[in-house]
């Protein structure tokens, strides 16, 4: 539909607010399907006035469509459609037919006018569809509604500046509709309706009766009556009851004649989305004590590295414990918003400060970061943070000793670019220190941090590494690319 509307402009002689005022109209214009069973088309002259550009189609919910076949975007010839251009020229309703194709033969249609600015922009053209037998009360009412809002497609008035009155998530003809004259009595409601006032705990005999008179108050109803603006609302009737009211205001002349409230029971939804939030809740606490517990644990590893004599001891505790840490980390974000997905740039910046708090150098170091990642998965989260932890770690502790003669004059910098792939996230370590040995080699490295990063990485999660020294011409130092599969595609 948008691609149809960003062309409209250059075949029609409509301009952006006409065009924005078409948008409503056919946000909303389900619901005129609904009430006159019916498909409907939006018909626009084009700047010769010889075609009709299809702007609009819509199906009807409550009977089979007459048109199998979509004919949105296309341009009509005026002489198929002679009853709309009769519409376009006269610029009021004609009822006649048209015939489309051999298959479906002669059908009846309404042609509508539709106004905006004073102007005739187009024609709203009702494909009727043949009620089987006499037509019921319901039908009756319903089509008295239709006609009803058809004259304030003609008079523009509808679609409503304010809000969209169908749609996803909006109540539908079909869940129940109660009509009620200008002063907000009730004039007719179908059983669905009648069920989900029942459900509110009114069973008493409506017609002609407010909802005030009923006991019953409702700000949107009030609203619609009073002002003219259409408006939803949930009712609730109980714990575990609760009733959507849209209320549709009616106008002739502009003034409110009436309002159509469109009912829909959402007992069951907002059961399930309590239920979900229930679920939410358990899950953010089980990331929160597991975050707690490994904060335990780190705690520990520092006092028990506090109480040995021996350096390597205690060096060994301390990275075991800023591992612990930087799974923790993924775990705090997780408990803040659970789910199957985590911020990893939240990681990101949580993970950099755990590194310069923790790890110690002998000359100034400076860690930037480049990028981001976005959203990733729960389960790659945690892998991929660690493995980082340790490369920023290595970056910091062995990157720069010895390097320049004067360490302690040389500022080094190590930057962690990050960025996506398709479906691949890339983590790009460097710094501009003294560069690797020659002898290097990673797959033979026998550092306990490095042989961790090579594990998680090619073994966990299914990517790739590599460490290489940069020239001195390109600024020297190390260089660590790694690549994970994120798996799915971006």
């Amino acid at each position: 539909m948008s691609t149809v509307l960003e062309n409209a402009e250059q075949r029609t002689t409509l301009t952006g607010p006409a065009i924005d005022h078409i948008l409503r109209l056919t946000a909303s214009w389900s619901l005129l399907a609904d009430l006159s069973f019916s498909d409907m088309v939006l018909l626009v002259p084009d700047r010769d006035r010889e075609h009709f550009v299809v702007l609009g189609q819509v199906r009807p919910n409550n009977r089979s469509t007459l048109i199998a076949q979509d004919v949105l975007g296309t341009v009509q010839p005026m002489a198929t459609w002679q009853v709309a251009r009769e519409a376009l020229l006269s610029e009021q309703r004609v009822i006649g037919s048209v015939t489309l194709d051999e298959e479906t033969g002669e059908m009846a249609v309404w042609c509508l006018p539709v106004r905006f600015d004073g102007k005739v922009i187009g024609v709203l053209v009702r494909l009727q569809g043949q009620l089987r037998g006499p037509a019921s009360l319901y039908e009756q009412v319903y089509l008295s509604i239709f006609d009803r809002l058809c004259t304030m497609v003609s008079d523009a008035t509808f679609p409503f500046r304010e809000d969209t009155v169908a749609g996803p998530g909006m109540p539908r003809v079909g869940d129940g509709i109660i009509l009620l004259n200008g002063l907000g009595q009730i004039e007719f409601a179908t059983p669905n309706a009648t069920n989900a006032l029942h459900r509110l705990g009114l069973y008493s005999s409506f017609e002609g009766l407010t909802f005030s008179d009923l006991g019953l108050s409702i700000r949107v109803v009030d609203r619609a009556l009073e002002y003219g603006i259409p408006a939803m609302e949930d009712v609730d009737g109980g714990r575990d009851v609760a009733i959507t009211f849209h209320c549709v205001p009616l106008f002739n002349h502009g003034l409110v004649t009436g309002v159509v409230i469109l009912l829909r029971d959402v007992s069951d939804v907002r059961q399930l989305n309590r239920m979900v939030l229930n679920k939410e809740a358990a899950v953010r606490e089980v990331h929160h004590r597991v975050k707690n517990n490994l904060q335990t644990i780190s705690s520990l590893l520092r006092l028990q590295g506090r109480r040995t004599d021996e350096i390597e001891t205690r060096i060994a505790l301390q990275e075991a414990e800023r591992r612990v840490r930087s799974i923790a980390v993924v775990h705090e974000v997780l408990s803040r918003e659970p789910g199957e997905e985590v911020d990893f740039d939240q990681i990101t910046e949580s993970i950099v400060a755990l590194v310069e708090d923790t790890v110690l150098a002998l000359h100034p170091i400076e860690i930037v970061v480049n990028g981001g990642l976005g959203l990733l998965s729960s389960e790659l989260a945690t892998p991929f943070a660690l493995a980082l932890t340790e490369l920023l770690t290595n970056a910091v502790e062995h990157g720069f000793i010895g390097f320049g003669g004067a360490a302690n004059d040389h500022v080094g910098v190590v930057t962690l670019n990050l960025w996506l792939e398709k479906d691949t996230a890339v983590a790009q370590i460097r710094d501009n220190g003294r560069g690797l040995d020659p002898t290097f080699s990673l797959e033979t490295a026998t550092s306990l941090g490095l042989s961790i990063v090579r594990d998680l990485v090619g073994s966990q999660l299914g990517g790739s590494i590599s460490m290489t020294t940069v020239p001195y011409a390109n600024g020297g130092g190390t260089e660590v690319l790694v690549r994970v599969p994120t798996g799915r595609d971006r």
